[in-house]
């Protein structure tokens, strides 16, 4: 019994000592407890963010073509199954059962191929990309290209040439 105590004890100090590691609120490095200042969330940036010098802008547009795959329609028939009903009554030798039988009615359904349909299929989505010198501040990294958002792509546009921009790429290439 005195050696569950010392266990569980122990147990608690453990956890105690784990959580208040992990949620102490005051460490200044892990972004927890700077309340809601956008100023110090965007001095740090993230590690997926890209910083350079602007060069170029490209806008992909969407590319679709017609196309056509098979139409399908649901075709129903009425159906019936013959359901077996059993019913029991008394106990030992005396046991009878007493078995029906009712013809349960349903629908039986399924998709049926019927002609074609046309459709607008997307060749190449929409892009929207950014190109960048001196990527990271290495000097060697020149016409970078990269995927970026349409906002992005817009504070981009806008920016002159060889302005310093930052932001967070959906994709490389171009």
């Amino acid at each position: 019994m005195f050696t569950k105590r010392w266990i569980a004890g122990g147990l608690t100090a453990l956890l105690i000592g784990m959580l208040s590691a992990c949620g102490s609120g005051s460490d200044s490095t892990s972004g927890v407890g700077q309340g809601s200042s956008s100023t110090a969330q965007k001095a740090r940036p993230t590690p997926d963010t890209v910083t350079g010098l602007r060069d170029s802008v490209r806008h992909l547009a969407k590319t679709t073509t017609k196309a056509t795959r098979p139409h399908t329609v649901t075709k129903c028939a009425s159906a019936s199954k013959k359901v077996q009903h059993k019913s029991s009554s008394g106990s030992g030798s005396k046991k009878k059962t007493r078995t029906w039988y009712t013809t349960e009615r349903y629908r039986e359904c399924s998709k049926v191929r019927s002609g074609t349909a046309t459709y607008t299929r997307i060749v190449r989505a929409e892009r929207w990309c950014v190109s960048l010198d001196d990527v990271g501040g290495d000097t060697a990294k020149d016409d970078v290209w990269y995927q970026v958002t349409r906002s992005a792509y817009d504070e981009a546009r806008i920016a002159d040439e060889h302005a310093r921009v930052e932001f967070t790429p959906t994709g490389s290439g171009c």
